[in-house]
């Protein structure tokens, strides 16, 4: 049990550096990989039946999009797009709630394809911004 609670130790500590390191571009995408994955372990949940984690990772993606993507948003600069974001954020929490609330996998997914759509658009910003 020690190894393991040493191997989560470290992967905290990885991810704390990773993010303290990163540019703000970078940590969206790790928003964005961070509220997948956790929609990932909820989809996993839902065929096992295992309602505690699957409550428990929706809540994390709904926090990652309330408190991390739609936080991040700048209606100053973003204009329209960061409206419509907002407005897809919103979307997305709703939709998290009906699926948690009715153990629905189709409505996860549903979410997990607009999180990689305009997750793998952020990715694709990033490499257009650096030099070749």
């Amino acid at each position: 049990m020690h190894a393991r609670q040493a191997a989560n130790a470290y992967a905290h500590v990885g991810l704390q550096t990773g993010a303290m390191s990163a540019s703000p571009h970078q940590l969206i995408v790790m928003l964005f990989d961070g509220a997948r994955a956790a929609l990932k372990k909820s989809q996993w949940a839902i065929a096992q039946k295992d309602f505690a984690t699957k409550g428990v990772a929706l809540s994390k993606a709904i926090d990652i999009i309330e408190r991390g993507l739609r936080a991040a948003l700048d209606f100053e600069q973003g204009g329209e797009i960061a409206e419509r974001l907002d407005s897809l954020y919103d979307y997305m929490v709703r939709t998290l709630m009906r699926a948690n609330l009715h153990n629905d996998a189709a409505l996860v997914l549903e979410v997990d394809t607009l999180l990689e759509d305009i997750g793998s658009a952020w990715k694709q910003i990033g490499v257009a911004a650096v030099p070749a």
